[in-house]
């Protein structure tokens, strides 16, 4: 199993997983062209991809599920809170998905698992394919037990590192936005991210992607450094997801 991103941040965010003749697609928040030339730049066609999962129904996640699952006839899983106040137009297939029970299309076992954030019905998600796990927590406000329970013990996860808390205090944002973003249904900072490293199972974990970083109130920098030290990894070590390239595929074996 491998995954890439598209591109991770406030402006649109699309997750790809591969395990031999089975691409799936976490979130399409880019236009369809965009999204064309992002899956050309890892190597994917898009008729290739089996399914569109949504985590929920914010923009910069379901700008191009509509016009693409369309054009490519790509059917869709979501939960149904969100389906229900999603505008993404006339699906060819869309499919409920519940939190905390687990599907299986093709290759990939998927759990869609609960997270705190202000949308209908939120998730993320866990990917299992044999014995190897991946993680996916961007879109949260704060770490629950569910959460810890779900993340333990896997093998690679991306998980959001959306702001510096000093970043954002001192920054231009509006207070209203500064409160929504810094709130339990928000955004995790670096060291809501960082203490999640420090309190799940990390034995088996071989790879981690700091995601959904803000341009205006964090820094690549800063985003290692929180991950790398709750770990005790070199900075390098940590791999950062950005808005316009994404991140190159991760091999997880």
């Amino acid at each position: 199993m491998r995954v890439a991103s598209l591109g991770s941040g406030s402006r649109g965010n699309a997750t790809l997983i591969r395990h031999g003749n089975t691409t799936l697609l976490v979130d399409c928040g880019f236009s369809l062209r965009e999204t064309e030339r992002r899956l050309n730049r890892l190597c994917v066609e898009p008729e290739e991809v089996d399914a569109i999962f949504v985590t929920h129904e914010h923009t910069d996640h379901i700008r191009g599920v509509g016009v693409f699952a369309r054009k490519y006839k790509t059917p869709v899983w979501m939960t149904h809170g969100t389906l229900r106040v999603c505008n993404v137009g006339e699906l060819p297939s869309v499919n409920e998905l519940i939190t905390e029970e687990a599907i299986a299309l093709k290759d990939i076992e998927i759990l869609p698992f609960s997270v705190p954030h202000d949308a209908a019905e939120p998730c993320q998600f866990r990917l299992t394919e044999g014995d190897k796990q991946l993680g996916i927590l961007t879109d949260t406000g704060m770490i629950t037990r569910h959460i810890i329970d779900v993340l333990n013990g896997i093998d690679a996860l991306l998980l959001e590192c959306n702001h510096d808390v000093d970043m954002l205090n001192e920054g231009l944002y509006p207070p209203t936005l500064k409160a929504r973003v810094g709130s339990d249904y928000g955004h995790l900072n670096n060291d809501q991210a960082a203490g999640l490293l420090d309190i799940i199972d990390t034995d088996k974990l071989i790879s981690v992607a700091a995601m959904h970083i803000s341009e205006k109130n964090n820094t690549r920098f800063l985003a290692q450094q929180a991950l790398s030290s709750a770990l005790g990894w070199q900075q390098i070590d940590i791999r950062v997801a950005n808005q316009e390239d994404g991140l190159d595929w991760i091999e997880i074996s």
